[in-house]
């Protein structure tokens, strides 16, 4: 058989179950880490519940993320996820679901793994939103999802650092209210309301308009361009503020 023949022959059972997002659809690929619980405490031995160095390293592989090849209008990190809404014009891979979830959860492993200098894994799903109020809805979850993690995160460490153990901390806060998680807290000398946003919130990515200066040797005299570059937001707006933020986001990229 000649190799055209089989090539031909073997290639339909890569691409039988082949699916695409269709046109007009909202694509929103979410990164998500693989045994980062052995990763972040056993092989980095990163500060628990919150380590500035993880939170860079994952927000270095969310920029590299919007920089790889695909057209990101924002991207949002917390914890060991990385959500990516994708320009509803972007047609990389002609939109190819099995591409698009191997190239990033790809480029996501090995840029992290570069970062730390250790083998990080990640896999990658690709909601398929028909609309912008779905897309502000996705984003309002992981957001909301950050918070009721952060505030979970802090009573158990908190627990854990006063010597329980792991499955006491955890009967301890099982069944608590928001209310009460937060005044066991203070309790114990710590403010949920005043810590960091990114702890509670996440971080967002997205691209901002600035003015570069440079000079032009035959006119001598100074120019100014406009150029793009990625604006790391560590304090993100909360609840409907957040949803306005999304809305606003996704409509200036229709305009």
């Amino acid at each position: 058989m000649k190799f055209d023949e089989l090539d031909t022959k073997m290639r339909v059972f890569e691409t039988t179950n082949d699916l695409y997002v269709l046109p007009g659809i909202f694509m929103v690929a979410r990164v998500d880490g693989r045994g980062f619980t052995r990763l972040t405490k056993e092989t980095c031995k990163f500060e628990a519940p919150f380590d500035p160095m993880f939170r860079d390293a994952m927000v270095a592989t969310l920029q590299h993320l919007m920089q790889c090849g695909f057209k990101v209008v924002y991207g949002y990190t917390e914890s060991d996820e990385i959500s990516l809404l994708l320009h509803p014009e972007d047609v990389t891979f002609d939109r190819k679901l099995r591409k698009l979830n191997s190239v990033l959860a790809g480029e996501a492993s090995a840029k992290l793994s570069t970062v730390l200098g250790t083998v990080a894994a990640f896999d990658c799903r690709i909601s398929q939103l028909p609309n912008i109020e779905l897309v502000v809805d996705y984003f309002r979850w992981r957001n909301e999802d950050a918070h009721r993690n952060a505030l979970n995160a802090h009573c158990y460490w908190m627990l854990r650092k006063q010597g329980k153990s792991g499955r006491s901390a955890n009967s301890q806060i099982e069944h608590l209210l928001k209310s009460e998680k937060n005044e066991l807290l203070f309790q114990n000398g710590i403010n949920f309301n005043d810590l960091p946003l990114w702890q509670k919130r996440g971080v967002g990515c997205y691209w901002e308009t600035y003015m570069k200066e440079g000079f032009n040797p035959i006119a001598n005299q100074q120019v100014f361009t406009e150029r793009q570059r990625i604006k790391v937001d560590l304090e993100l707006p909360m609840q409907d503020k957040y949803s306005d933020f999304i809305r606003n986001l996704v409509d200036s990229i229709q305009l």
